[in-house]
């Protein structure tokens, strides 16, 4: 099974996208126009389509009720799980509303508890949340990475090969100890034993 790329109508963040054969591209409501705009195929388009203002063309295309309990980013990504997709990258989920962005980032807290991988791309920025678990950087990774106890409190968490290191410490939501730390050139790794963590890589600002 390939990626499950889920484009939203926030800002699209780095490209360019390139989904293979084996890749689902799913717009959900203003991120069809994204799509359109940048020659991006699109397999499924979803949403009220309050943002996009008109119905897509699309191969397949879903239409939800404007009220509905779920963000039409939620419903997108649903239906990729639906399809057996377990790996999500999603663009257009970052900037316009704040609200959204905070959306999205509970939303994937909920992936990772079902052991479901998504990053969230942003403008110079890459966002994971990971729980029980690790996630690991190339030497080449660049930029400052922040790490962020989702939660009352992450146990036993990790971090090597960054320019500051933790080891088994106990992070909790109330503390901010680990925004802006930076990569040093050589493979580094973030990990939690027992909790959820929220993970921003920053290469730029724009």
């Amino acid at each position: 099974m390939g990626i499950c790329y889920v484009i939203g109508a926030g800002d699209f963040g780095d490209g360019p996208l390139e989904p293979g054969t084996e890749d689902l591209v799913i717009a959900g409501d203003g991120g069809f126009r994204h799509c359109r705009e940048r020659g991006i195929r699109v397999d499924l388009a979803i949403g009220d389509f309050d943002s996009l203002g008109y119905r897509p063309e699309a191969p397949e295309v879903v239409a939800l009720v404007p009220e509905k309990d779920d963000t039409d980013m939620v419903a997108a990504v649903e239906e990729g799980i639906r399809r057996g997709y377990r790996d999500f990258r999603i663009y257009g989920g970052t900037g316009g509303r704040l609200s959204h962005t905070i959306a999205n980032l509970q939303m994937m807290a909920g992936l990772a508890t079902r052991g479901i991988r998504a990053e969230l791309v942003g403008c110079g920025t890459r966002i994971w949340v990971i729980r029980n678990g690790e996630i690991r950087f190339p030497a080449e990774a660049r930029g400052y990475l922040s790490v962020f106890c989702l939660g009352d409190a992450a146990e036993g968490v990790t971090e090597e090969g960054l320019k500051y290191q933790l080891d088994g410490y106990r992070m909790v939501k109330e503390n901010p100890l680990g925004v802006s730390n930076e990569f040093t050139g050589i493979p580094s790794r973030v990990a939690v034993q027992e909790g959820t963590l929220l993970i921003i890589q920053e290469e730029r600002t724009c």
